[in-house]
């Protein structure tokens, strides 16, 4: 979270996108953001947004071919 635009690429290399890394990555991010003893509606949002966002990645083809087209 410290680091610069500049340093996003190393970051993003230095990172553990194995199993156990990303379900580590997933707590962490939801002991910071979700449970909290004040929690607030923009970080449970945020998890939303972020889940809608993994959604539509993931339904991208599906949507594609649905599209309406100006000329077929």
């Amino acid at each position: 979270m410290d680091s610069q635009t500049g340093e996003l690429l190393s970051w993003i290399l230095t990172q553990d996108f194995a199993p156990k890394g990303t379900a580590g990555a997933f707590q962490e991010y939801d002991n910071k953001y979700v449970n909290v003893k004040k929690g607030s509606l923009a970080r449970l949002s945020t998890l939303l947004a972020a889940y809608k966002l993994f959604n539509y990645c993931h339904s991208y083809k599906e949507f594609k071919h649905k599209w309406p087209r100006k000329y077929h």
